[in-house]
């Protein structure tokens, strides 16, 4: 039988737990802080035959193709299938054979080799099923090769996995698209990143891709840190397509490579893994290294700078592909924002450079990250603004009517680490382009584009509605905007 424990003892025990060791005069075992600059730690095992953090992407048309990298440790070559989806394992014996291109990555860990392959020809809107595949360098024993079909003895495989092409692009008509976007996860990413991306993912398993607008980790050349970040995104970065931009994280010191002469360090440039790593369409400006690139997926073209560097060469071609967009949506997404959201940041090369073109071509949507908290403005449309140029991170006259034109300005941080918001005078509160603003939430945004409209909801890492709004764009190509943003709680 339980015996019944008196109050008095309970009380005794419960304050043990909060008695100080060796003599200290405070308990350390409460957290200070809710940042807590965790050491990255290896999360998992070192590179070995068996493919790991396995990544799909777009490469070409995302109706006929996809795209998909992984690693391996020192396997000499590499392999993929694909075939048909079916109710059972038959589709095995329609399994096609796609040779992968292999390349060395020395990183702060070690050495390891990286495998792209791109899966061409394929029927839109189809489910498949595919698998990856590095050639064995340490052989299988004799008796368990009698035993298994030659690829499997000669190479380590991953599991299969499906993922459905999507719908062939029709002009201006729209095949809903749902996507999820994501701000800065960079710091603490297996710790507090983890929940984030894959609630997201509970939240909207349906979704058509994934998108990053910069700063995936905070040393860009950190084998550790890419490691959190692919233990966070776990297999669902083997089924959602995964599209990324470069943020000022993703550009470090290279450790390996040969100081220029007569230089007295290495400039940072941008990681070296990153063109290993994503398998983006190769349409960007000459010398690009797929961190500049645009998609047309479903009507809705996706287009994707790098803030970092060259952004008047950008604007050139940027012009370009906005002025041959067949497409009835287009998003844009980059690193540093056009409007900041937090203290003591501002871009107004970017205003001066590229916000104009986002105007002119009707850009509807605009995705950033850098400032470590949230901001969202209405349509911005430049010909309100009675003052362009500043230097100042102001957009006076900018507070539009709903029926105004111009992009919707978005800034979101998905990580752990946050900044104070910038403050706007009182009286000169006119100033402030944002309609919902946040600082110390971990937010991912869930966007949903169809034929007439856009849906954009903006969600705590709990699941809770924090911001949202709907674009309806009529016949002639006019967006009305409607901010419906919930009551904010006290």
């Amino acid at each position: 039988m339980f015996k019944l424990i008196p109050a008095s003892c309970l009380l005794t025990v419960c304050c043990c737990l909060a008695v100080p060791a060796r003599g200290e005069e405070k308990t350390k075992w409460e957290h200070k802080k809710n940042y807590e600059k965790m050491i990255v730690e290896p999360t998992l095992p070192v590179a070995t035959d068996v493919p790991d953090r396995i990544l799909l992407s777009w490469k070409g048309d995302p109706a006929t193709s996809f795209a998909v990298t992984w690693r391996s440790k020192v396997s000499p070559d590499a392999v993929a299938e694909i075939a048909p989806a079916d109710t059972g394992s038959e589709f095995l014996k329609h399994a096609q054979v796609v040779e992968a291109t292999t390349s060395p990555l020395k990183t702060n860990l070690g050495t390891v080799h990286m495998h792209a392959a791109t899966f061409k020809d394929l029927k839109p809107n189809t489910l498949y099923v595919y698998r990856v595949g590095s050639r064995r360098t340490v052989p299988l024993a004799k008796e368990d090769r009698e035993e298994v079909e030659p690829m499997t003895a000669d190479y380590a495989w991953s599991e299969w996995t499906q993922y459905r092409t999507a719908q062939k692009s029709n002009g201006d008509v729209v095949a809903p698209v749902r996507f999820v976007y994501v701000g800065d996860a960079q710091n603490d990413i297996k710790s507090h990143w983890s929940r984030l991306i894959r609630e997201s993912y509970r939240d909207a398993p349906q979704m058509t891709f994934m998108l990053h607008a910069g700063d995936l980790v905070n040393h860009g050349n950190n084998d550790q840190e890419w490691g959190q970040w692919f233990y966070g995104g776990g297999w669902i970065f083997n089924t959602v397509p995964q599209l990324a931009v470069p943020g000022n994280h993703e550009y470090a010191r290279d450790p390996f490579a040969d100081k220029p002469e007569g230089e007295e360090k290495i400039s940072k440039t941008l990681s070296r893994r990153w063109g290993q790593r994503f398998e983006f369409p190769a349409n960007g400006p000459e010398g690009s290294t797929e961190n500049i690139f645009y998609v047309d997926v479903q009507g809705v073209r996706i287009i994707g700078l790098d803030s970092n560097r060259e952004t008047e060469a950008q604007a050139e071609w940027l012009k370009k592909v906005l002025q041959n967009n067949p497409n009835r949506w287009t998003i844009l997404t980059h690193h540093h924002p056009i409007y900041s959201s937090s203290k003591k940041r501002d871009n107004p090369e970017l205003r001066q450079l590229w916000q104009r073109l986002y105007e002119k071509y009707k850009v509807d949507l605009v995705l950033q990250g850098h400032d470590h908290s949230y901001g969202r403005t209405g349509p911005i449309d430049l010909q309100l603004s009675r003052k362009i140029e500043t230097e100042q991170n102001v957009a006076t006259g900018l507070r539009v009517a709903d029926q105004s034109g111009g992009p919707v300005y978005v800034v979101s941080v998905s990580g752990p680490k946050m900044y104070e918001l910038q403050e706007y005078p009182a009286e000169t509160i006119q100033t402030d382009p944002f309609r919902r603003r946040a600082q110390g939430k971990q937010l991912y945004q869930v966007i949903t584009v169809e034929q007439d409209r856009l849906v954009y909801q903006a969600k705590t890492v709990t699941g809770q509605l924090y911001d949202q709004f709907t674009i309806t764009k009529d016949k002639a190509g006019k967006n009305v905007f409607e901010d419906q943003a919930p009551p904010l709680e006290d």
